[in-house]
């Protein structure tokens, strides 16, 4: 019989209550294993010089060296895989944009201990970004078990629809982009790309609340196109991106021919909040045809069968490639159920989402590169 390695973790805080809440909640996992703590940047040193872990979870405020600085030491010395766990404020969220930049594959929330609907929430969350770092392209890992516990579907926010087909022609294309684990870069390639007058989008990037608006912001400035955290009831329109807020659903709604969002609390769905799979179900069921899905590099299967409902109703399906991914999951979940017209890498995605859409005199849709 085969014993399954298990992703080893060292968990870098100084705090000793979040070192232990977060042991308590990975030990309980069958395929994570804490190899050790360390309270800051030189304890974590020495240990790794002893034994290297799989993953590294590492806070940002700590004594004697914050953890941007160790960060970038690890990525410039002996790059291995690591998942930033934070306080997560407004006037603190620049940091973690920062770290994304210096190499981390994930940004999570400390746990929040008030009650107990947040302590089960946030082991979903720290030990699916623990699996997904491990998966990562950060390093060359061996084939783990990906251990799923049941999920909330998108049904718990958005009923099924009642038809798979929508059209609505005079209405202008829009786009819906769902991405995890890697996404935060390749989403800034991909935008940056775009011109100006490029179609409205909506975007789920699995991240927490408030790190959400400090990405838009950052990508506001690099980009030709608006980048904002979408509010409730703001216009998708054309040189417009929406990005959903963290921890909040965010779904496509349509009054006459323009589109907005809506964003909405509920529980998790595919174990994330905000979920792609409920901004694809919404925009299979209000935009159909007139919309196109990429679904990009990340771990899990949110978003796949949104993006087959999608297709059903008529929408243009895109996925990234292996190759161009951090984390070949969630494409790959969606290329296996038959919900990807295309699988384009990171590169060409932009050129994807800029093409117009023409009808032909039979009502047939014909896409060409603007």
């Amino acid at each position: 019989m085969i014993t399954q390695t298990k992703i080893r973790v060292l968990i870098v805080d100084d705090s000793a209550a979040v070192r232990q809440t977060l042991s308590d909640m990975l030990d309980a996992e069958p395929d994570i294993e804490v190899m050790g703590t360390a309270a800051d940047a030189y304890a974590a040193a020495r240990r790794i010089q002893a034994e290297i872990p799989d993953v590294i979870i590492l806070d940002v405020e700590m004594p004697r060296m914050d953890g941007i600085t160790f960060l970038r030491k690890i990525m410039s010395q002996r790059p291995m895989p690591v998942v930033i766990c934070s306080s997560l404020t407004e006037t603190g969220s620049k940091a973690l944009v920062d770290a994304m930049e210096a190499g981390a594959v994930d940004v999570i929330a400390k746990p929040n201990v008030a009650t107990r609907q947040f302590l089960i929430e946030a082991r979903v969350r720290v030990s699916d970004a623990v699996r997904a770092a491990a998966h990562s392209k950060r390093r060359a890992a061996a084939s783990r078990p990906n251990i799923v516990e049941r999920k909330l579907t998108a049904d718990v926010i958005l009923p099924p629809p009642a038809a798979l087909r929508v059209t609505y022609r005079p209405t202008e294309k829009i786009v819906c982009i769902g991405a995890s684990t890697g996404g935060t870069e390749a989403l800034r390639e991909v935008l940056q790309s775009l011109p100006e007058n490029s179609p409205g989008m909506a975007i789920v990037q699995h991240m927490p609340e408030h790190f959400t608006a400090a990405f838009a912001r950052r990508l506001n400035g690099l980009c030709r196109v608006e980048v904002k955290e979408a509010a409730d009831g703001d216009l998708l329109r054309a040189g417009r991106v929406l990005i959903a807020p963290g921890n909040r659903h965010m779904l496509l709604q349509r009054n006459g021919t323009r589109y907005h969002v809506a964003i909405k609390d509920g529980p998790l769905v595919s174990r994330h909040r905000p979920s792609v799979d409920v901004l694809f179900r919404s925009a299979a069921q209000c935009a159909g045809a007139n919309a196109l899905g990429v679904i990009m590099t990340g771990m899990g299967d949110d978003g796949a069968k949104g993006l087959l409902e999608m297709k059903q109703a008529g929408a243009r399906t895109i996925a990234q490639d292996e190759q161009s991914c951090v984390v070949f999951g969630m494409p790959k979940e969606a290329i296996a159920i038959g919900a990807v017209d295309k699988v384009a890498p990171l590169g060409a995605i932009a050129r994807e989402v800029s093409i117009n859409e023409l009808v032909e005199p039979n009502g047939a849709t014909k896409w060409t590169a603007a």
